[in-house]
């Protein structure tokens, strides 16, 4: 290893490293499977490498455990794929020996690498941070990041300078809606989370890319590249070894802006990369999205709908529309769907599609919500007083407010309010892959008497294991499903099916969007007699409803 040193300078360089007593240092060879401590003080010979060395003795700190997977994560990668780099540290809590707590130190490891990248040899060490050490490691963090983005700034433009034949990439990571990971885990919970962020791109991120914790939960990282493949790559790898974190559930959303001006401030850059992440969140399949100029007017209209909704509400421009749900046999209106829609006094009425995944973002999902909560209980004691058989309206609960808010509460105290039977008023929640929450939630509520429906089943999360343990008394057919499996005989067979089996175990079906004959008849013989979508109605004002409620019914 060390060729071109006299052999009796090697033997006092081994003896320097043996009485080293701030730092222990190990050799594994992956080639000779073998491994040895070079500091006297460390006892390795039960081991075949550090990382299990460290992790069954009990010397890592708990809190330092998810930053020293990732470390081995990466060594691991670099012994079966080969790397670019020459060594990786890390800092974690450890116990060293002699010591019976734990200290904050460097973990170092040395690579020598086959002429394919691949890690063949290891020098690790280990050295504790001394007081004066541990206060600068502080400094630089703060003058890294927000409180003075300067260095951050230099450091970007070198990137763009030193890499004159290679694309740049400004990237832009947050944790999509961090509020609810705060208010559901604490504050405490959400810092350590962010340290854990900060931590790990220092193991991901190579020396040519650097990264910055912007603000709050926003991170950014520059890197130069050849192809758009290796940007999804290295997203995907921050995705993953990101993800996890102490057990808690959460999101990364990214923005990229590939840089065309390489002249222009980096500002520029990573504010457009800031725009492109902004304009993702809400999209449910996607959470990459790369910058383009026409996104400057969709944040407009984004920022105006935000600057608009308050007094909106105030102002009475949000209305309930109901669309009747039928029955196919008979052809009587036996429930309504309420839903929100937008009528702005200027620029007409409003796609929901446009305002309600930007309320879901910002949280006023929750106030839209319980309007309509309210306006549907308003109408049903309405028909009543009219003397007009009323029938079970269904309102929407979002998930983003769930385990934050007394849903039952409010909504029997509307029901309380307005005198009506409990039996009138359906409530319905969006299924998803995440079921946290939702079964107790959904539980409670039938336990409070309310009947529950399961909308967009078979939207992408759907899964028939579901149907087994599944507390809803009624599933909703995502009109998505009934149109992508009527196209051939055997996605006849899998809806034909679908009803049957959630029928034998006692669940109500109901199919939306249903917007032929065709669809009708088939449901009807598949033994679905509820549906609801353009065949029969649109979604109708309040008023209208009254109307064709009557006519429809009589």
């Amino acid at each position: 290893m060390l060729p071109d040193i006299p052999e009796k300078y090697k033997e006092k360089l081994v003896d320097i490293i043996a009485n080293d007593s701030d730092t222990v240092h190990f050799f594994q060879s992956i080639e000779d499977n073998t491994f040895i401590s070079l500091s006297e003080s460390f006892d390795a010979k039960d081991y075949r490498e550090l990382p299990v060395l460290l992790r069954e003795s009990g010397l890592i700190e708990k809190e330092s455990l998810p930053v020293f997977d990732v470390f081995c994560e990466r060594i691991d990668e670099g012994i079966i794929n080969g790397c670019r780099e020459n060594s990786l540290g890390t800092d974690l809590s450890i116990k060293l020996p002699g010591s019976d707590d734990f200290k904050m130190c460097h973990m170092y490891a040395l690579f020598l690498r086959d002429e394919n990248g691949r890690i063949t040899d290891i020098h690790y060490n280990i050295r504790p941070y001394s007081p004066n050490e541990y206060f600068t490691r502080d400094v630089m963090k703060v003058f890294s990041s927000d409180k003075n983005p300067k260095i951050y700034s230099q450091r970007c433009r070198r990137t763009i300078d030193s890499n004159p034949d290679k694309q740049i990439a400004f990237i832009q990571f947050d944790v999509e809606r961090f509020k609810m990971i705060n208010e559901e885990y604490g504050v405490e919970k959400g810092d350590e989370l962010l340290q854990f962020f900060n931590d790990s791109l220092a193991l991901i991120c190579r020396d040519d890319q650097p990264f910055c914790r912007l603000t709050a939960d926003v991170y950014m990282i520059v890197t130069p590249f050849d192809t758009k493949d290796e940007i999804i790559g290295l997203i995907h790898k921050i995705e993953s070894m990101l993800s996890g974190f102490g057990g808690m559930e959460y999101r990364l959303i990214f923005g990229v802006c590939i840089v065309e001006d390489r002249a222009a401030h980096t500002r520029k850059h990573g504010d457009n990369a800031s725009l492109a992440r902004q304009l993702i969140k809400g999209n449910a399949i996607e959470n990459i999205l790369f910058y383009d100029k026409s996104m400057k007017s969709k944040l407009h209209k984004k920022q105006q709908i935000e600057e608009s909704m308050n007094n909106a509400l105030l102002n009475g421009e949000f209305l309930m529309f109901l669309q009747p749900k039928y029955s196919i046999s008979t052809g009587r209106i036996i429930g309504a769907e309420a839903l929100a829609r937008w009528n702005d006094p200027a620029v007409g009425m409003i796609s929901p599609a446009e305002f309600i995944p930007v309320f879901e973002e910002n949280g006023f999902i929750l106030k839209l919500d319980c309007y309509i909560w309210e306006q549907a209980c308003k109408k049903i004691r309405e028909l009543m007083d009219l003397g007009i058989k009323p029938v079970p309206i269904s309102v929407n609960i979002s998930r983003e407010y769930i385990k934050t808010f007394d849903i039952i509460g409010k909504i029997k105290e509307l029901i309380g309010k307005y005198d009506i039977p409990i039996s009138m008023l359906e409530l319905e929640i969006t299924e998803t892959a995440d079921t946290s929450g939702i079964e107790e939630l959904v539980t409670q509520m039938k336990e409070a008497g309310f009947t529950m429906l399961m909308d967009d089943f078979g939207s992408g999360y759907s899964s028939l294991n579901i149907l087994k343990s599944t507390p809803f008394d009624v599933l909703k057919i995502d009109r998505f499903f009934l149109e992508e499996f009527m196209d051939s005989d055997r996605g006849r067979k899998i809806i034909e099916h679908t009803i049957s089996m959630s029928q034998d175990i006692g669940l109500g079906i109901i199919a939306e969007g249903v917007e032929t004959g065709e669809q009708a008849e088939f449901l009807s013989r598949c033994g679905c007699d509820a549906a609801q979508g353009f065949y029969y109605s649109r979604p109708i004002p309040s008023d209208e409803f009254n109307q064709k409620l009557i006519s429809v019914n009589k």
